[in-house]
């Protein structure tokens, strides 16, 4: 063999003896199962809404979602789970209301609601309905309130935890009615139904789904809804807005949210399939019959509603004096 070509299959040896760095091309998202963070545990409405679209979009993403319950301390613990996790798009969050009252209820948070998060979109909302007992003198939001006025007392609700939904809204009714009263807290809705029913308090704040066998059998009335209109999952009662408590705005809500700094694209792509999700008839009514009205939008707007829900609780906290238990 003559030296030169001996030299160039000697090169050509030691070449690929060589540790190769060329850059290896970019994973398509997903590229692995996706893990959907619930605040609560399982089977309330958060946990069977959660994993209904974590299904749909298993489906769509062409990966699985695997779905994790982090339960306790008002969903700071799911919340702070997500908060310091990778932003790559394989964690997210199935965030709840309580999320938004953090700030005012609590000293210190291991995370920022406005800072630590990137809003991918709204799910749902829990709509809260003022439910009395069928046997009470009032029928009306107005003789509600006439009774609120002249009972030395004032009206009474039960409230299943201190700075739920159900409670910072039974404030800003006794605030915007100028009414007296006082809301008692349980420990959770049962409770709160049963000195409903005995009368041994006025009136509670609730999801139709709760409410409705107590309904039908002519044992609780519903007064109206506080929601910004009419909902179809009880069309017939009227908001507290149209019988003039125009400020009266309150509920339960559900959204998507992922770790600040997830990629764009991704955001993208989650918001469109979570769009997909909630326009499906059979997920919107499996989240009706659980007392869920679904609702969508952008990533914008459910960052700028996170915004004005924590800025218009943190006033009634403050007005009310609530503390975190």
């Amino acid at each position: 063999m003559p030296i030169h070509r001996r030299h160039l299959l000697a090169s050509a040896a030691a070449g690929l003896a060589l540790p190769w760095h060329l850059p290896a091309p970019a994973q398509a998202w997903p590229a692995r199962p996706i893990r959907l963070v619930s605040p609560y545990g399982p089977g309330g409405s958060n946990d069977l809404l959660t994993r209904v679209l974590g299904e749909f979009l298993a489906r769509r993403l062409g990966q699985g979602i695997v779905v994790e319950n982090k339960a306790g301390a008002g969903t700071r613990i799911a919340n702070e789970s997500v908060a310091k996790a990778a932003p790559d798009g394989y964690t997210l969050l199935h965030a709840a209301a309580p999320i938004a009252i953090g700030e005012a209820l609590y000293k210190e948070l291991p995370y920022d609601v406005h800072k630590s998060f990137t809003a991918i979109g709204s799910t749902a909302i829990a709509p809260l309905f003022l439910v009395v007992n069928a046997q009470a003198p009032y029928k009306t939001l107005a003789e509600f309130i006439r009774h609120a006025k002249e009972d030395p007392k004032g009206a009474t609700f039960g409230s299943p935890g201190a700075g739920s939904a159900p409670h910072l809204t039974a404030e800003l009714l006794l605030r915007a009615a100028d009414a007296k009263g006082v809301v008692v807290q349980y420990r959770g809705d049962a409770p709160a139904y049963t000195e409903l029913l005995a009368g041994r308090i006025d009136a509670t704040l609730t999801a139709i789904s709760t409410a409705v066998p107590h309904i039908q059998a002519g044992k609780l009335r519903v007064l109206g809804v506080a929601n910004e209109d009419r909902t179809p999952l009880y069309p017939d009662a009227p908001t507290l807005r149209e019988q003039g408590l125009s400020t009266v705005v309150g509920y339960g809500w559900y959204g998507m949210l992922a770790p600040a700094g997830t990629p764009p694209e991704i955001v993208a792509r989650l918001h469109t399939e979570l769009q997909a999700a909630l326009a499906d008839p059979e997920i919107r009514r499996k989240a009706e019959a659980a007392g869920l009205q679904p609702r969508g939008g952008t990533p914008a707007e459910f960052s700028a509603f996170i915004a004005s829900e924590t800025r218009k609780w943190a006033r009634i906290i403050q007005a009310a004096q609530i503390t975190a238990e």
